[in-house]
């Protein structure tokens, strides 16, 4: 039905427990899921002979040694043996509801991305295929659990022909998630927020597998990957989504109603695609940022008047403006 890739971080200390909790995880959701682990990190061969699991070890890096998330896509694409793929965190605990929403997606739609909240969770246990397949223990996780802000994902599902043109993104850092959303946004298929359907646990951590033990969203590289995905105007969140799974089924969110000037701007910078249109766009739906920013521009003895603020330069760098002002919807996410 359906193949579960991820690319794991070295399988030391506590991190290598949070992922072999994850992985039998998504083994006890049956013999319909194949799992892919595709990377080369320390211990990943010894815990996929352990575990059962494919791994591919031949993954593309940018300079800095990080593995680019457009190669490990390319990886399972190549290997997959189902024709729906759903790339996850490997820190990730699924239960089995996920394989009843991907059952309601496929059967309303032929492409689509389905994506979700999830919930935050200490858990210092290591558990195996028992546990994960006793229904009654495994909902017990959800004691203690606190919701994530909707500002990421952790997961993906979507049809193996979507998203080849996806950037050279690094892993594990900021921004390449947020692009998924508009990405599917911009192909004009839908984009389903299941977070009402899908049950999502992360198993918290710590930064230790980071240079320095820096949170990734302060790292360079996440800076990059915004500027690869085209600026914070395509940074969207589930919020921008274009589809809603509950209880019930498969309904459109509406364009009118709650935050309806979020989802305007998300829909013109989804028909705009990157470049200087969406950076004038965004100028124009945040007035406050637009003004500050302008006022330092004058100021800080480089601008020329009036007609600088138009230049090049200073729209392709929208970010100090942003960063200055009030937090915004678009920035990305903390994993």
């Amino acid at each position: 039905m359906i193949t579960i890739f991820t690319a794991p971080k070295p399988f030391k200390r506590d991190i290598g427990r949070i992922q072999r909790n994850a992985i039998w995880s998504w083994l006890a959701l049956g013999s319909a899921i194949e799992i892919l682990l595709i990377g080369e990190e320390e211990g990943m061969d010894r815990a996929a002979a352990e575990l059962g699991v494919r791994m591919l070890p031949e993954v593309e890096r940018n300079p800095q040694g990080t593995p680019l998330v457009s190669s490990i896509f390319d990886q399972a694409r190549r290997a997959a043996r189902h024709d729906l793929l759903c790339y996850v965190n490997s820190d990730i605990i699924f239960f089995p509801d996920l394989l009843r929403a991907v059952g309601r997606a496929r059967g309303a739609f032929d492409r689509f991305v389905l994506v979700g909240q999830r919930w935050d969770l200490e858990m210092e246990e290591e558990w195996g295929l028992h546990e994960f397949s006793d229904g009654e223990k495994r909902s017990g996780l959800l004691q203690g659990a606190r919701r994530h802000p909707r500002t990421g994902s952790d997961y993906f599902v979507f049809r193996p022909d979507q998203f080849l043109d996806m950037p050279p993104f690094a892993l594990g850092r900021s921004g390449w998630d947020n692009w998924m959303i508009y990405a599917g946004r911009a192909a004009g298929v839908p984009v389903i927020d299941g977070s009402e359907a899908v049950t999502v646990l992360h198993q918290n951590h710590d930064y230790g597998h980071l240079p320095g033990g820096s949170a990734h969203y302060r790292l360079p590289e996440s800076e990059r990957n915004v500027e690869l995905a085209g600026g914070r105007e395509m940074m969207f969140t589930l919020d921008d989504t274009t589809w809603r799974m509950t209880e019930e089924g498969l309904e459109r969110v509406p364009l009118v109603g709650r935050d309806v000037g979020r989802r305007i701007e998300s829909s013109l910078y989804a028909w705009l695609g990157p470049g200087k249109a969406a950076r004038i766009a965004r100028l124009v739906f945040h007035p406050i940022e637009t003004i500050r920013y302008l006022a330092d521009t004058l100021m800080d003895g480089s601008g020329r008047a009036g007609a600088s603020a138009a230049s090049e330069e200073q729209l392709s760098a929208p970010d100090a403006m942003i960063e200055s002002g009030t937090p915004d919807r678009s920035e990305p996410h903390e994993i």
